[in-house]
């Protein structure tokens, strides 16, 4: 599958561009709606050059570039990730997603011999799972399929666009898949999974399996630079999420508000729900490692205060939404009119992540999964006591202050 959107032009002089990506596909159903009908999908489309699409990982992880957004400021800076303890104070706090990538993608036959290709979307059980599966023909509920020439499963039935497994009870599904499957990659790195992406493709504190793409704010961090972090003061916690198949997704709709967003699990333990407020109670500032951990702590504070616990969340976060939990943003690029540019968006300001993303593009970042990284900071902004939406888009700019569009409520 090709990218969403990208552009041909090697030295594009504006972003975005507004074209109307094609090929899309539906996202999966479970709906939170938090944003104003005006917003457009094509609001968030821009051009970029193919080779700027990072297709491998760099020799190390820290060996990436980071480009430093200060949303209250309107401004940005060029820096290296290497750069990014001098930009914390002692008593701040890092969020980062535990969830380990599971071995999904599986290829296989039906008993007729037709070919199978599955992604599992969810392990439901020790036995059982829900997989996307494509094949000439369906199979239907009680037929049998062949994964890897070894493990047998049967169809169980189908939950709208997910084929519901049982697998062979020999093994658990993540042992079935840890032996026959492959690592994900999102489709627009237009590869086959390698040996260094089971390794690379997985953050060095991954600990609870369950994801299906990796969070990838957090693939440039290693062991040294945790340490490092932790010696100067800074706290470090957790949150799981287990990142679903609808994050390579792209929105079908061109009004944003008939978005469908996908479900993902996530957990929030009480730790972390402690660490925050100790935070909080210093003076520190909380940073969401990636979108994922910012999804999951706006998710737990869905009633005001955030929560422990765990459960399932399908927030949608877009230009608008008021922060409640976190003042600065750890993350990557991401696609063109994907949900994740809109919740960055809503993040740091829209007009100022459209120049961002410019800037970025014409100073050669390397984008998307295994690309470079974005600080934003968004401290200003930030809101504990409401979550009301409001309008902004990436088009339509006009509420700024020294040129940075800033939504109603607080960005995280």
């Amino acid at each position: 599958m090709g990218l969403q959107g990208a552009g041909k032009d090697r030295h594009p002089q504006k972003a975005p561009v507004l074209t109307r990506p094609s090929n899309r596909i539906p996202a999966c159903a479970g709906v939170r709606r938090l944003t104003p009908p005006a917003l457009k999908t094509s609001d968030f489309d821009y051009l970029l050059p193919d080779e700027l699409i990072a297709r491998y990982p760099l020799s190390e992880r820290t060996a990436s570039r980071l480009l430093h957004v200060d949303g209250p400021a309107g401004a940005f800076s060029d820096r290296r990730f290497t750069h990014l303890p001098s930009l914390m104070r002692p008593g701040d706090l890092l969020v980062f997603n535990d969830t380990r990538v599971i071995k999904a993608r599986l290829r296989g036959e039906k008993s007729t011999g037709g070919k199978i290709e599955a992604l599992v979307e969810r392990v439901l059980s020790a036995h059982e799972a829900l997989l996307f599966m494509r094949a000439s023909k369906s199979p239907k509920p009680g037929a049998e399929v062949v994964f890897g020439g070894q493990v047998r499963a049967r169809v169980l039935g189908r939950r709208g666009d997910l084929f519901h497994l049982e697998f062979d009870p020999a093994h658990t599904v993540l042992e079935w898949l840890e032996r026959l499957g492959e690592i994900p990659l999102p489709p627009y790195l237009e590869r086959h999974a390698e040996a260094a992406d089971d390794r690379r493709y997985q953050t060095v504190y991954a600990r609870d399996p369950g994801a299906v793409a990796a969070p990838t704010a957090g693939l440039h961090f290693d062991d040294a630079m945790l340490e490092h972090l932790h010696g100067m003061g800074v706290g470090i916690a957790f949150v799981t999420l287990h990142v679903g198949a609808g994050t390579f997704q792209p929105v079908r709709a061109e009004n944003v508000a008939d978005h469908l967003m996908h479900s993902e699990r996530y957990t929030v333990p009480s730790a972390t729900v402690d660490a925050i407020a100790a935070t909080r109670a210093r003076g520190g500032r909380v940073c969401a490692i990636g979108t994922t951990s910012l999804r999951a702590l706006e998710s737990a504070a869905r009633g005001g205060d955030l929560q422990a616990g765990e459960g399932e969340t399908d927030i949608f976060i877009t230009p608008g939404y008021r922060f409640r939990v976190v003042q600065r943003l750890l993350t990557n690029f991401h696609l063109p009119c994907s949900t994740l540019l809109m919740l960055v968006s809503a993040f740091g300001g829209t007009d100022l992540l459209r120049r961002a993303y410019a800037h970025a593009v014409a100073e050669r970042y390397r984008f998307f999964s295994y690309g470079d990284a974005m600080l934003i900071e968004a401290e200003a902004l930030l809101n504990t006591s409401s979550c009301q939406p409001s309008g902004d888009s990436l088009r339509d700019s006009a509420a700024s202050r020294n040129g940075v569009s800033k939504p109603s409520g607080a960005a995280a």
